[in-house]
């Protein structure tokens, strides 16, 4: 597939936040492709192995984590971008890092760190997702982060669109290196944000009916899904339910992928730069207005069969309860801390409490259970419900 006029060229790269000795260059590889290698090879993201997507820390091995579900988006993503034309390279990199601010627990634990954090600025994943990439990896000797492209950093930025209202994270980092942050971001950021949101709506169900929490009659409430159903029993009558169920799973993704391509398309006709991308005023990558609904009406039966089932709930609260009393401990006595964190602890109130935050969010589920049992003696129960 040749380059579309709209694709981020990596030879055309605003550069990096910090010059470093000989290029940085190690291999024939592009900016964005060594930036891809960057992210693979971090700490950060290893530790997405460790990280919940759905369900924390299950005693079942086929559970997604963090880490898997960032590989499932990278794959959807590379399809997408090879279609239209887009830099591959750069649609991989950040569908691989967009999940690297998220802390133990998923959403419980950021909003217990949120709440933790209230007086002194907040907390957010996708603003940590920057100051993990930016600032706290340190991989080099002499300059701090991972010294990205300007490119995959302003896509990270602005996954979702362009951020009027950025929290302290995100200005400090913006003030020391500007993101544009009231432009729209390239196509590749667009979507990789829409292979996410194809990735965990249709791999969620897939997980939620391998744990019990979804049942194939709940499924078929939703009347595209029911359609996509009796095709996948239809051309597979004498499969296995599991298996025509996984049938359904690949025909959705298949669907939306299609949808999508052939909707920013349309959308991006007359489009000749990456400059007339960001000055859209719109995303450009989108789904169909008839997608755009379904998608809608999946994400809302998903949170209220899934991600608010009653025992999922449950497990939030006991996750948001040890991420709150585990900030209390850091808080009150420093020295429970690993010794590096504690050393560099900050004198002034905000700084002290974002750098707590910072080495809670980068637990992965099981240190942070771990921790909580060496400070309190044992570990609530009802952390893993599958």
């Amino acid at each position: 597939m040749s380059r579309s006029p709209f694709a981020a060229d990596p030879a055309a790269s605003r550069g990096r936040e910090f010059q470093q000795a000989g290029g940085g260059t190690r291999g024939p590889r592009s900016a964005f492709q060594r930036d891809r290698d960057r992210i693979i090879h971090s700490v950060a993201f290893r530790r997405l192995a460790g990280k919940a997507q759905v369900f924390v820390a299950p005693d079942g091995d086929h559970y997604r984590v963090r880490l898997t579900h960032s590989l499932e988006v990278a794959q959807i993503g590379r399809v997408i971008a090879r279609q239209l034309g887009l830099d591959e390279d750069l649609t991989e990199a950040l569908c691989l890092a967009h999940d690297i601010g998220h802390p133990p627990f998923g959403h419980a634990g950021e909003d217990a760190l949120k709440a933790a954090l209230e007086k002194h600025g907040g907390w957010d994943h996708n603003e940590q997702c920057l100051r993990v990439l930016m600032r706290l990896e340190r991989p080099y000797c002499d300059i701090p982060g991972l010294n990205l492209s300007w490119e995959v950093l302003e896509g990270l930025a602005k996954h979702n669109g362009p951020v009027d209202q950025p929290g302290w994270a995100l200005t400090a980092l913006d003030n020391d290196y500007p993101l544009d942050l009231t432009l729209w971001p390239s196509l590749e950021a667009q979507v990789a944000a829409l292979a996410d949101d194809i990735a965990y709506d249709n791999h969620d169900i897939d997980d939620g009916l391998r744990a019990g929490f979804l049942k194939v009659e709940d499924l078929l409430e939703l009347d595209f899904l029911a359609e996509a159903w009796d095709a996948a029993q239809a051309r597979h009558p004498d499969a296995s339910q599991a298996l025509q169920l996984r049938e359904l799973v690949r025909d959705q993704i298949g669907v939306m992928v299609n949808d999508l391509i052939e909707t920013t398309r349309l959308n991006v006709e007359g489009i000749g730069s990456v400059a007339e991308v960001r000055a859209a005023g719109r995303a450009l990558a989108t789904f169909s207005d008839e997608w755009t609904a379904r998608e809608r009406r999946l994400k809302a039966f998903m949170y209220e069969r899934l991600y608010y089932h009653p025992e999922q709930v449950n497990t939030a609260e006991v996750a948001h309860k040890v991420i709150a009393q585990l900030y209390a401990a850091f808080d009150q006595d420093p020295s429970l801390m690993n010794a590096g964190w504690h050393d560099s602890l900050p004198q002034d109130p905000a700084g002290r409490a974002r750098h707590i935050a910072d080495f809670i969010a980068g637990m992965t589920d099981r240190y942070a259970m771990d921790c909580y049992a060496r400070i309190f003696g044992q570990v609530p129960e009802g952390l893993s419900n599958v």
